[in-house]
């Protein structure tokens, strides 16, 4: 059993008042689950967006390279992850092209 627990409808989640926008977790994940968006409150001008939560394969690279802990993954025990697929690694790729920023729709 884990410490914190995760929401019923995601298998990451964020901490925002945490994260001060580094890019380590966008950088780390190869599903593409997360990204940068604009928050003008926040201490760099954008956080953290989990923008793809139904893509997250459970790795938790993202949440062990935070150096805020500012976000969780689930345990595996309470979640069941995704496998990852050529269109999550494209939409990584694509999110680290562009800055690491959200993708326009």
């Amino acid at each position: 059993m884990s410490l914190v627990t995760a929401p019923q409808d995601t298998p990451v989640w964020i901490d925002a008042n945490r994260c001060k926008a580094c890019d380590v977790c966008v950088s780390m994940c190869p599903a593409g689950v997360l990204a940068m968006t604009a928050a003008p409150n926040s201490i760099l001008g954008s956080v953290i967006e989990v923008v793809s939560p139904k893509a997250c394969i459970g790795c938790k690279d993202c949440e062990l390279h935070c150096p805020d802990f500012a976000i969780y993954v689930a345990d595996r025990k309470e979640y069941k992850f995704a496998k990852i697929t050529n269109e999550a690694k494209e939409s990584s790729v694509a999110i680290k092209n562009n800055k690491f920023r959200k993708l326009s729709a």
